[in-house]
């Protein structure tokens, strides 16, 4: 089996809040991670014009991935702007092409933001035809899959209407998360910003106590929550569940 697995999320630090764990467990069994970002979080400031924080968001982006020898890329769309169109969709299909992952995370399809939610559709749209012989001029990778699609949580848990998120798939990530926090630190930028509005370090705070809500369901300290996408064509087990089994 090919063992890449690809996170691809609407803005840096995105990954470390909502499955940095998963990729660090992943990493530690030999799989080949990349992290991907569909902005470089252009509107993450109150202070800085969108080229200064983007230049800072896409080398925290970066430093957070090395810290787990992840690879990052971001596709340069603008914050709150991302839209699902041909120009979009091909940029998505050409980064899968190139990265054939056989295992994918995004955005819940319903989310708090309508960038998590494009994402959503973009990472389905790429995982099912990145493998098209006619759908890009990269070079067809001679390993391309179908990838196993996870979906994240959305922020909180609940989907835009307040209703919970019913989980297919929990992975304990308890021995994971102070490198996670690590990992989300490096976001240095959104960081000192929440610190200083809120007078704490609620940033990485924040993190924990989701991570603990999620571990609390399943019996241990820290958890990640998925939904795996299981529609036609798409592989039928539930691979982290396999891998990592609670």
């Amino acid at each position: 089996m090919n063992k890449t697995a690809l996170s691809f999320l609407a803005h840096p630090d995105d990954a470390e809040f909502l499955c940095a764990g998963t990729l660090i467990r992943l990493r530690d069994l030999g799989w080949q991670v990349h992290i991907a970002t569909i902005t470089p979080g252009d509107c993450g400031t109150m202070t800085e014009d969108r080229w200064s924080i983007s230049a800072r968001r896409t080398a925290e982006g970066t430093k957070a991935a090395e810290l787990i020898g992840a690879t990052y890329h971001c596709l340069d769309e603008r914050d709150i702007f991302v839209v699902f169109d041909k120009p979009t969709i091909q940029k998505t299909i050409d980064l899968f092409r190139g990265i054939a992952p056989s295992l994918v995370f995004t955005h819940a399809a319903k989310d708090y933001m309508m960038d998590h939610e494009v994402v959503s559709m973009l990472a389905r749209a790429a995982s099912f035809s990145h493998g098209i012989p006619n759908v890009s001029v990269l070079p067809r990778p001679p390993h391309v899959v179908v990838p196993h699609l996870y979906y994240c949580d959305p922020i909180g848990g609940v989907d835009p209407y307040g209703k919970a998120v019913e989980p297919t798939t929990f992975v304990d990530v308890s021995a994971q998360t102070e490198k996670k926090a690590e990992m989300l630190a490096a976001h240095a930028s959104q960081r000192e910003w929440l610190r200083a509005h809120h007078g704490m370090d609620e940033y990485l705070e924040a993190m924990r106590r989701f991570s603990a809500t999620r571990g609390k369901e399943i019996g241990v300290r820290y958890g990640e929550a998925f939904v795996q996408h299981r529609g036609h064509s798409y592989p039928e087990n539930d691979l982290l569940a396999e891998l990592f089994p609670v």
